[in-house]
C-alpha cells in the first residue's frame, strides 16, 4: 500500500494547550479522504503541520514517502491547497488569477498556458476567462478558487470547507469535479461541515477529537462502530404494559420509548425488525400510523463518538 501522507505520533503544543497529542494518520494514494472533527479538536492544525506552516514538538510527517520539511519546494509543488476562504486577487480577472498561481509552480510558459487551460476547462469557467471576481456569483467564485489551487496539477489536494454558502448546482458541480481528480489519479483531504458530502465522496475517513485520532475507517465502517444499527418508531395510543413487555423483548431490541402515544425501539442488529413490531400490532388489533425505520447516519455516528454535533 502505497500512502501518499503518513503523520507518525504528532505532537504540537500551545503553551498548555496540546493541539495534538500523538495523532497518527495515514492517507493511501489515489483515495478522498475526509478529515472530521468539531471545532478545537485539531483538524486545521494538523493540515498545517503537514503543509510545514506550523513548527511542531514531536513526531513525523511523510508525503509521498519523503520527510516533509518546510524547505523542500520540490515536494510543494506536489500539492495544491484550496482554503474555505476565497483567496484570489479582485483586479485580475479569472484567467489572470489562475495563471498567477499556476506560474508560482510552473515556469515554462507553453506548459503553464496548456494548465491554466486545462484548469478553466475544469472548473466550468470557459465562458468566464475574462470577468473579474466581483462579477462572479457565489458559486462561480468558488470554482475559481478551486481552480486556482489545482492548476499546476498536484498529486496532493487539500480541500477546505469548498461548498460553503453555494448553491445546490454549484455544490453539485464541486462535488463532481472533486471526485473527477480522484479518478485522475490525485489524492484527496477533504474537511466539511457537511456530513452528506463526506458520506457521498469520501472513500475513509478519520473522526478525530482533542488532537487524537478516535475512529478510522469507510462511512459503513464507522456506522458499524455504534451500537444502534436501526431505530423503529410509530404513532400509537393503544399499548399497555404487557404489549410495552412484548415488545422490549423482541430479538435485538435494547432500548424502548413510550411517551405521548408516541413508541420508539431501538436495534443492535436484526434484518426483520419492523416485520416482527407490525405483526404483532396487527395480531392483538392494535391501531397504528407514521411508521418509519431510521438507519444510523454518519452524523450519528460522529455523534456518539465525540459526544458532539459536527457543526458546534
Amino acid at each position: 500500500m502505497e500512502y501518499a501522507v503518513e503523520v507518525d505520533k504528532l505532537v504540537k503544543r500551545y503553551k498548555e494547550l496540546v493541539a495534538l497529542d500523538h495523532f497518527d494518520m495515514t492517507i493511501r494514494e489515489g483515495e478522498i479522504f475526509g478529515l472530521l472533527g468539531p471545532n478545537g479538536s485539531g483538524k486545521t492544525t494538523t493540515v498545517n503541520c503537514i503543509l510545514s506552516l506550523l513548527k511542531y514538538d514531536k513526531g513525523e510527517i511523510r508525503v509521498f514517502g519523503r520527510e516533509m520539511k518546510p524547505s523542500d519546494y520540490e515536494l510543494k509543488k506536489q500539492i495544491g491547497v484550496v482554503f474555505q476562504e476565497v483567496a484570489v486577487f479582485d483586479e485580475l480577472t479569472v484567467r489572470e488569477n489562475v495563471d498567477y498561481f499556476c506560474g508560482l509552480y510552473v515556469s515554462d510558459k507553453a506548459t503553464r498556458k496548456q494548465y491554466v487551460e486545462d484548469a478553466i476547462r475544469f472548473v466550468g469557467l470557459e465562458n468566464y476567462e475574462k470577468f473579474v471576481p466581483g462579477k462572479l456569483s457565489g458559486g462561480l467564485l468558488r470554482r475559481l478558487n478551486i481552480a486556482c489551487g489545482i492548476a499546476h496539477k498536484p498529486k496532493l489536494i487539500f480541500f477546505d470547507e469548498p461548498t460553503v454558502a453555494v448553491d445546490p448546482q454549484s455544490r453539485n458541480n464541486i462535488l463532481e469535479g472533486i471526485m473527477k481528480l480522484r479518478d485522475m489519479g490525485a489524492t484527496i483531504v477533504y474537511t466539511s461541515h457537511y456530513m452528506e458530502e463526506v458520506e457521498q465522496i469520501c472513500d475513509r475517513i478519520l473522526i478525530m477529537d482533542k488532537g487524537r485520532a478516535v475512529a478510522t475507517g469507510t462511512a459503513e465502517e464507522l456506522k458499524n462502530m455504534t451500537k444502534n444499527r436501526e431505530t423503529i418508531t410509530l404513532e400509537t395510543d393503544s399499548l399497555g404494559e404487557e404489549d410495552l413487555k412484548v415488545l422490549r423483548e423482541l430479538p435485538h431490541a435494547y432500548d424502548l420509548k413510550y411517551e405521548g402515544g408516541l413508541l420508539s425501539i431501538s436495534y443492535s442488529a436484526g434484518r426483520n425488525n419492523l416485520v416482527r413490531v407490525v405483526n404483532y400490532l396487527q395480531e392483538k388489533d392494535i391501531a397504528f400510523t407514521n411508521v418509519h425505520s431510521k438507519v444510523p447516519t454518519l452524523n450519528d455516528v460522529f455523534l456518539e463518538i465525540t459526544g458532539k454535533e459536527l457543526r458546534d
